[in-house]
């Protein structure tokens, strides 16, 4: 770093930079053989600049409808990003250190300037991680910081951050501009009143910021507080939770209110991939025990299964497509969940099977062209063996990309490797970014982008496919197929 405050985008050759510390070398994350490195260079370059389609997240939408500046560097890049907090609390540094909030009140540390320089402090931990190259990308293309964040510059570093944030440039809408996103959708629950997406539309800001239905806290029976979930449920749709036709009802009501303020997609995180298609009789029965919270460990697996069944029929009828993000044992660490509740990043990913798991739902949607579900997986060893020939057979399955533990070069190149002999490209829904960290998504889009570039020039350089065909699946990878999947 040249000064305390190095101007952003500085007149420096790409030497000079490379010798001040700069990590963001032209051809990273290509092919190291020159003939296929040069294909991946030209096949980049035409997709570099392509708008961002982020079709499932979890960004705040209230940062878009308030547009209020972020407030420091740690709330923008330590606090929501369970990759970073994860990786710190693996090496002792605690939660309450980092600044984030307990479930009792108890003190945590406040200033967000120790925060940082706890971060900072510990940078080296995430040497070969996919959260280093997002992080670098960040502070180099938006801050004009191009050296490696250490305990001796986090100073200069946060002063130059927090001074660009306050700045117009800087605020949520002006950067979503910036970064080319042409929609953004975010995930939000049936109990949600959707207020910050209405505030997005009522201000005539013209960035696209969709929701998705995500139902888990009214469908999963072990979800915290689920009793509590359904008669709420029933309060804000009028639907008697007592029956189980009710209760479709309302799902019925909240998927037309969300599809109204733009959702075109649904998402569904369950434990597993398990689906059911009981008799009716025995899916009220099932229903009734559940509702009134007597239903075994069994049952709860069985109701998830049968309402994974009832999504796809209601996405039939409602044309919004359906996510399935199964195979996460969450809120693995009792402790953090007791004192910091779900989502802090002690969700284990575990074994997870589909094929036998879907089958009730495949026997009755598997054929039906007007409905799409797309499957991901934390399980890579499903990839060959079931994925991708179940996506190579049915018209209602697409694969989704590597999602959490494996959106990283060496995930989406394995997810390229595996799935690409049995369902090709065109089962597979483009890229994803999955984040709650807003200044990533430009950063994992631009690595997706160099990893299919790089792949597909390897197809080339060993004439398995002409670079023209690489060229049109790039934007195909980049762009279309995240568009024509998810209905944007």
């Amino acid at each position: 770093m040249s000064s305390p405050l190095p101007a952003t985008g500085s007149g420096r050759n790409k030497a000079s930079l490379q010798e001040a510390g700069i990590f963001l070398h032209p051809d990273r994350f290509f092919p190291i053989e020159p003939q296929a490195r040069r294909i991946a260079r030209r096949l980049y370059e035409s997709v570099e600049d392509l708008p961002i389609l982020s079709p499932h997240g979890h960004t705040d939408p209230r940062w878009f409808a308030k547009n209020e500046a972020f407030s420091d560097p740690a709330t923008l890049f330590v606090k929501p990003d369970h990759y970073v907090t994860r990786m710190l609390y693996s090496q002792g540094v605690t939660l309450e250190e980092l600044g984030i909030p307990r479930k009792d009140g108890k003190p945590v540390e406040t200033d967000p300037r120790k925060v940082w320089r706890c971060f900072a402090e510990n940078y080296h931990l995430f040497r070969g991680t996919p959260t280093r190259a997002w992080l670098d990308h960040a502070f180099a293309t938006l801050f004009g910081l191009d050296e490696r964040l250490s305990a001796k510059n986090a100073e200069a570093f946060f002063e130059r951050i927090s001074q660009l944030l306050s700045t117009p440039d800087f605020l949520p809408r002006a950067l979503f501009e910036r970064f080319k996103i042409e929609a953004l959708a975010t995930t939000e629950s049936p109990l949600d009143d959707l207020r910050w997406h209405q505030t997005i539309r009522e201000s005539g800001w013209k960035g696209r910021v969709i929701t998705a239905y995500r139902p888990d806290p009214v469908v999963d029976p072990q979800f915290e507080g689920f009793a509590e979930n359904l008669e709420r449920f029933g309060a804000v749709t009028g639907e008697n939770m007592g029956s189980f036709e009710g209760y479709l009802d309302a799902h019925r009501k909240r998927r037309a209110f969300f599809a109204a303020m733009g959702a075109t997609s649904t998402d569904h995180g369950h434990p597993s991939a398990q689906t059911a298609d009981l008799p009716r009789a025995e899916a009220q029965a099932l229903y009734a025990k559940v509702r009134d919270g007597k239903a075994s460990g069994e049952e709860a697996e069985m109701f998830r299964a049968q309402m994974l069944t009832e999504m796809a029929a209601m996405s039939v009828e409602d044309g919004l497509v359906m996510q399935l993000h199964p195979g996460s044992l969450r809120n693995h660490n009792p402790l953090l969940h007791a004192g910091f509740g779900r989502d802090v990043g002690a969700d284990i990913p575990t074994p997870t099977e589909y094929a036998r798991a879907l089958k009730p739902l495949l026997d009755r949607f598997g054929n039906t062209r007007r409905f799409t579900l797309i499957l991901f997986t934390l399980d890579e060893t499903t990839y060959g063996r079931e994925l991708a020939p179940l996506a190579g057979h049915y018209p209602c399955l697409r694969l989704g990309p590597p999602w959490w533990f494996f959106d990283s070069f060496e995930g989406m190149k394995r997810f390229r490797e595996i799935v690409t002999e049995t369902a090709g490209f065109y089962n597979t829904v483009g890229f994803n970014d999955d984040t709650r960290a807003f200044c990533s998504i430009p950063a994992r889009h631009d690595l997706a982008r160099r990893v299919d570039c790089a792949y597909l020039a390897e197809l080339v350089a060993t004439h398995r496919l002409d670079e023209d065909e690489a060229q049109e699946l790039a934007l195909d990878l980049a762009y279309r197929l995240p568009k024509t999947a998810y209905k944007l």
